[in-house]
């Protein structure tokens, strides 16, 4: 049977010499299960409901472990917050709901002649890049009334 993605992110954090504690499960599970993208924030306030006495720096401290084993990526929001998101596989980029938060990941490789012109103008060579787009997902479209606080007028 295979592992879930809790599972195998828990067998990474074994495995890189990490050690499983309760608070640390339960951010690896709020975070594998996510649909969206979640601030450190919102997932202190979800964990605490399971347990209560995990403190805000476990929960950065977690984060800084999955990050680091490429188990999850940053998703920088028009706010400045940062959240997280389960990290994509291959070379893709993220559409991001700014009222729901939801996130979606899409191919895109058309981006060379961007990416040559800007390394013509700057003198920069370009490495890599990180594509990011802002929207409202179809359900918020549908659903969306006047007064509803969008993501990015939410606190950190």
């Amino acid at each position: 049977m295979p592992y879930s993605r809790v599972d195998q992110w828990l067998e990474k954090l074994r495995n890189s010499g990490y050690r499983l504690t309760g608070p640390r499960y339960f951010v690896v599970d709020i975070l594998a299960r996510a649909e969206r993208a979640l601030s450190p924030i919102e997932v202190h306030q979800l964990a605490r409901q399971q347990h209560p006495t995990i403190g805000l720096v476990s929960v950065y401290r977690t984060l800084e472990k999955l990050e680091r084993l490429g188990l999850i990526q940053r998703v920088h929001q028009p706010d400045k917050c940062q959240a997280y998101i389960a990290a994509f596989s291959g070379h893709e980029h993220l559409l991001v709901c700014s009222t729901c938060g939801q996130v979606e990941f899409f191919k895109g490789d058309d981006l060379a002649p961007l990416v040559n012109r800007v390394e013509e103008e700057s003198g920069y060579r370009i490495q890599e890049h990180w594509l990011q787009l802002f929207g409202r997902c179809k359900k918020c479209q549908e659903n969306h009334k006047p007064g509803i606080q969008n993501i990015e007028e939410k606190p950190c």
